[in-house]
């Protein structure tokens, strides 16, 4: 029997979408959950007690993804309203300028700012050419700061989008109601604009938030491979970069990397509980 879902007057086949959910969802999750609980042995919890050991690690990943995605909701935030405050033209323009770096390859666009901020580089040759040869420069790479640049930099537009298309719902006219009834300008901000926008907020600080904490070439690059971070190591224990290749570990890690991005997920929508009707929120 063909399983279909009825919209309006039409039937949609599930058995594709369904098939693709097994292949590159399940499967993969189910391979992650059977490597983090056994061994060459068989059943063994010995695995998680690794993740443990790479305590500071994670909250060293944690910290610094909370840091880049506050800034990135700082930066977002007006620019996003500005955006949706404007023409249909300066929006469409705005939005083709914010995606267009997003078509270059992730690799080529970090790789960039280490050409900016290197002792050599183009920010500190700059420096030089303007204080003298004798200026010792800015340490600006191979730091946590450029970390949490280049995070920044990389996932900024899956802060604004979402938000921008939850202010875009915002009508005119509650604004103008708003002032009419003696709101001014942080009045209407604080009580109209940011309670609609929450969805898009939501959204934007997963969407943020679970790359940036997983990441591992922009510390390797940026960071200088000095701060190992969580996806760090799990490259690590999958490749054999660092001499010893071990799915096991890599897979203990990598699911709780996963429980914890389920977890971030689900108190996002909790507290977004106009999700299902505003179309901004975390699905």
């Amino acid at each position: 029997m063909n399983k279909g879902l009825a919209i309006g007057n039409n039937k949609v086949n599930l058995l594709p979408f369904s098939g693709w959910m097994v292949v590159f969802v399940l499967v993969p999750i189910a391979l992650v959950v059977y490597y983090a609980f056994t061994d060459v042995d068989g059943f063994t919890l010995e695995n998680l007690k690794w993740v443990g050991t790479y305590g500071k690690t994670l909250w060293l990943s944690v910290v610094l993804a909370f840091y880049a995605t506050a800034i990135c909701l700082l930066l977002a935030y007006p620019i996003a309203y500005s955006m949706s405050r404007a023409s249909a033209r300066v929006q469409r323009n705005a939005t083709l300028i914010i995606m267009l770096p997003m078509w270059m390859n992730f690799l080529v666009r970090t790789y960039a700012w280490m050409t900016l901020l290197e002792d050599t580089g183009l920010i500190n040759s700059a420096l030089r050419a303007i204080f003298g040869m004798d200026f010792p420069g800015l340490r600006l790479i191979n730091n946590h700061g450029a970390i949490v640049l280049g995070m920044v930099y990389n996932y900024l537009p899956y802060m604004i989008l979402p938000i921008y298309t939850s202010m875009t719902k915002i009508g005119t006219s509650l604004i103008e109601a708003a002032r009419d009834l003696g709101a001014n300008g942080a009045q209407v901000l604080g009580r109209v604009i940011l309670p609609l926008s929450v969805p898009g907020i939501i959204s934007g600080i997963t969407m943020v938030f679970i790359p940036s904490i997983s990441t591992f070439i922009i510390s390797k690059i940026l960071g200088g491979g000095k701060d190992y971070l969580i996806g760090d190591l799990i490259e690590d224990y999958f490749l054999g970069n660092s001499g010893v290749v071990n799915y096991n570990i890599g897979a203990a890690l990598s699911l709780t990397i996963m429980v914890m991005i389920l977890a971030a997920t689900f108190i996002m929508n909790h507290f977004d509980k106009d999700a299902s009707t505003s179309g901004g929120g975390v699905i």
